[in-house]
């Protein structure tokens, strides 16, 4: 299974590749979690939430069919490169959407007493969303509701500006 042999160019292509079905399925992982979350509380998931998933899911099928194009040494380059351009562009898209909200929120301080009254009135507003089964969760109220959703939602942001 070792391919064809492109030199330094042709390794860094696989280890790459596998570095980013790493970081996808990662951001997977997290992504489809919240989505269960939300199901859980019979609420519909965020569409930031279902958007990443969607564009993530599509990454890892690409990341895996150009993998094994590559070592079958059918994989044409040119095309290649198109398509690495959309799917990276469709990242971008994932990490500008998830970030705007994210990057004004300090994970840190959600769940102290310098906070308390917010958080109060973010878990009230939390709390009639569940109540009203079926609604949209909002997904700004939502990454601010506990201090784990929020460092994993900066996590699947990193991961897609790694990417």
């Amino acid at each position: 299974m070792a391919g064809p042999h492109y030199g330094v160019v042709g390794g860094t292509f696989k280890i790459v590749r596998v570095l980013q079905a790493v970081s996808l399925i990662a951001i997977i992982g997290m992504a489809a979690n919240f989505i269960s979350e939300m199901v859980q509380n019979n609420n519909t998931p965020s569409d930031v939430v279902v958007g990443t998933l969607s564009v993530t899911c599509i990454a890892v099928i690409y990341c895996a069919i150009t993998y094994i194009l590559f070592i079958d040494s059918s994989l044409p380059f040119l095309i290649t490169t198109g398509m690495d351009g959309m799917l990276l562009i469709a990242l971008i898209v994932v990490a500008v959407v998830v970030g705007k909200p994210l990057s004004y929120v300090n994970c840190q301080i959600i769940g102290t007493s310098s906070v308390a009254e917010s958080a109060a009135q973010l878990s009230n507003e939390l709390q009639k969303g569940w109540d009203n089964h079926g609604e949209k969760v909002t997904y700004s109220n939502w990454i601010g509701a506990k201090k784990s959703t929020c460092l994993e939602m900066k996590a699947i942001w990193g991961l897609s500006i790694a990417l």
